[in-house]
């Protein structure tokens, strides 16, 4: 098996550089030997490596600044998994994508599943939408994994946004703002990694779209009382920050999200007999294995 890994020091490439190395022959590229914003770079690459699998983890994440420069996350988002997608039929590859919860508009009051018609709230989630729908219609074998709220110890995330605003918080003695209503399951890329390799592995895996993010569900001042106070038993801090619960509307943003990210995760666990942990868990094991 030849595995081609794009984004590979991003925080979930970083640890599906780890999961997959096992598996076989691992290309893994980051932006600079391989950048998606680049097509027909890109299309020349991947025909030159001739994978069997691609693993896509490369992504333009920056939610409220695709608002100001949509063309760019439609080029690495939509465009790019698009060609990647072509190659892979091309070549009889397997093309592995992760997607988002920004999909969805959040009315749902129950968790999403694949049947349910995405109607992203802003040009981060549209892009993905659309490179969502460029993979199926090229009619490679593919799996498309919808997660939410990713963290890791890697790159930027909530998680680690939290602990460096909660160690200023304790020192100024300001109060922490943090949104309330706004509702999902936060995934560590060790475990959305660590099920991609096994997914990877098995010859007889399925094309399509699955949710697949961590069991459980919390809300973003929640979760942040919960990484505080995880790492304050970890011993990466001493005290805790005073947490303020605050509603979307008093911390207006360039791009809407949804209040409900709830991903239904039943469908890969019927056809894979695989489930993430509870988020949760997985917070704990991830400050466990921190050194900030």
């Amino acid at each position: 098996m030849k595995i081609l890994l794009t984004g590979c020091s991003g925080q979930l490439g970083r640890e599906l550089k780890r999961s997959l190395a096992s598996l076989g022959e691992l290309v893994a590229c980051d932006r600079h030997q391989l950048d998606l914003a680049k097509p027909e770079a890109l299309r020349d690459a991947v025909r030159t490596i001739a994978p069997t699998v691609i693993v896509n983890a490369a992504a333009y994440t920056a939610v409220d600044q695709a608002e100001s420069e949509p063309q760019v996350a439609d080029l690495i988002n939509a465009v790019a998994p698009g060609i990647l997608a072509e190659e892979a039929q091309r070549l009889g590859a397997r093309l592995i994508h992760y997607s988002t919860d920004y999909v969805f508009d959040g009315s749902k009051p129950a968790p999403y599943s694949e049947d349910d018609i995405p109607k992203p709230l802003a040009a981060y989630g549209r892009s993905k939408h659309v490179g969502e729908l460029a993979i199926a219609a090229a009619g490679c074998s593919h799996l498309i994994f919808r997660t939410s709220w990713v963290y890791g110890l890697h790159g930027a995330n909530f998680m680690k946004t939290m602990l460096r605003l909660g160690r200023r918080s304790c020192e100024t003695g300001d109060e922490l703002r943090v949104i309330g209503d706004q509702f999902g399951a936060p995934t560590w890329t060790r475990h959305l990694a660590d099920a991609t390799a096994l997914v990877v592995a098995r010859p007889d895996a399925p094309s399509g779209l699955y949710h697949l993010a961590a069991a459980g569900e919390t809300n973003w001042h929640d979760y942040a009382a919960a990484i505080f106070a995880e790492a304050q038993r970890a011993g990466l801090t001493e005290k805790r920050p005073v947490l303020h619960r605050i509603t979307s509307a008093d911390y207006p943003l360039p791009a809407l999200r949804p209040t409900n990210s709830r991903l239904d995760c039943s469908r890969f666990l019927r056809d894979f007999d695989l489930a993430l942990p509870d988020w949760r868990t997985g917070l704990i094991d991830c400050l466990a294995d921190a050194r900030f």
